[in-house]
């Protein structure tokens, strides 16, 4: 592939966006993170940021926002919640939480990019909840199952903690994509935009 290729694939205003994005899951990690009930791994605000990159930026570039974060944690950067960072986080109990940040910006951002140029608000919240919290739990739980000794069923049920709060975090990050695409039509997902010309 050509220089002039690469150049089209990622423009600046792509790459821009997906440093906006990594830094913007960073900044909901600002608040802390919360243990409850004995679970090791903690209730964030980060998976908003995750399900947002998905949804407005789409599959390839909402996954590599995420990846650019994670690369940056685990050069020792702080940018998790609670201050966490470096290469250890990915030992423990949330490794498989954050690992599946990547699949589930991913898929978030395919099932927007199949939704239509403008899909609704129902559409954007499924497209979140598949991707943000069930792709996420689908890497996440077995890994903590793994890391923690705990039997899987056992992981299961600690994680059903999380399912209130990641709703809500689907429905946020849902009204937040459709306002994001109706006041700015140029955040549709790039992939999306060449499908429909």
């Amino acid at each position: 592939m050509t220089n002039a290729g690469r150049r089209r694939r990622f423009p600046t205003g792509d790459l821009a966006r997906i440093a906006v994005f990594a830094a913007l899951i960073a900044v909901l990690g600002a608040p802390g993170a919360v243990n409850v009930l004995g679970n090791a791994v903690p209730i964030t605000l980060q998976t908003l940021g995750v399900m947002l990159a998905g949804a407005i930026l789409g599959s390839r570039r909402g996954a590599l926002a995420v990846v650019v974060l994670l690369v940056l944690v685990a050069a020792g950067l702080p940018l998790l919640a609670g201050g966490r960072g470096g290469f250890g986080v990915f030992t423990a109990a949330s490794a498989g939480f954050l690992l599946g940040w990547v699949p589930g910006a991913a898929v978030t951002g395919l099932l927007v990019e199949r939704a239509g140029r403008t899909p609704s608000v129902l559409r954007l919240l499924v497209a979140c909840a598949v991707g943000g919290i069930g792709v996420v739990y689908l890497v996440g739980v077995p890994v903590q199952a793994l890391v923690t000794g705990l039997p899987l069923t056992k992981a299961l049920a600690l994680s059903a903690v999380f399912l209130p709060g990641d709703a809500l975090k689907a429905v946020v990050a849902a009204l937040v994509a459709r306002g994001t695409q109706r006041a700015y039509p140029d955040a549709v997902p790039a992939v999306h935009r060449e499908r429909v010309r």
